[in-house]
């Protein structure tokens, strides 16, 4: 394969991933009280708090992932993310995204998938990390131990915050 091929696909891939979670992280920043209430809804404890680590995390994830700013942290951040999305909401429809009234969680398993891949991969050559000569130090195993910091994030961000609501 090409540098020139792997270079844009890496870019793709974090195109893709960036402009969703800094589309997401705007739209909870103007939509506060609304993003409070359906945290709360389902069973995050402090939702204001909730509301400030999601929207942030995701605006900062978004640019991190769209310059390729510390990539493989911002892959971490998704994979945290997306294991909280996974257990507070996805799970209960199953895999398909189409359940309802909920959405299943092959959408939250994608977005894992290739943020785990971005980590293990780095960013590719048009990217600030390589701008910054970091990436090769990112990638690969040290990548993997930042998607694992996600996965340990999620697991205590859930332990200390969630509680599946009454149904």
């Amino acid at each position: 394969m090409s540098p020139d091929v792997f270079n844009t696909a890496m870019a793709v891939l974090r195109f893709a991933i960036g402009v969703v979670f800094l589309a997401h992280g705007l739209k909870h920043f103007r939509s506060r009280e609304k993003t409070i209430r359906w945290a709360e809804s389902i069973g995050l404890k402090s939702p204001g708090i909730q509301w400030m680590f999601m929207t942030f995390a995701e605006i900062g994830i978004g640019l991190g992932l769209l310059a390729g700013l510390l990539t493989a942290f911002a892959a971490a951040g998704v994979v945290a993310m997306m294991v909280g999305a996974f257990w507070t909401v996805h799970r209960f429809a199953g895999f398909w995204v189409t359940a309802r009234p909920d959405e299943g969680y092959e959408y939250v398993f994608v977005l894992i998938a290739v943020a785990v891949a971005l980590a293990l991969l780095g960013p590719g050559e048009w990217s600030i990390d390589e701008a910054l000569e970091i990436a090769d130090d990112l990638d690969g195993t040290t990548g993997a131990l930042f998607i694992a910091g996600g996965l340990v994030a999620a697991i205590l961000q859930l332990a200390m915050f969630y509680r599946r609501p009454n149904q």
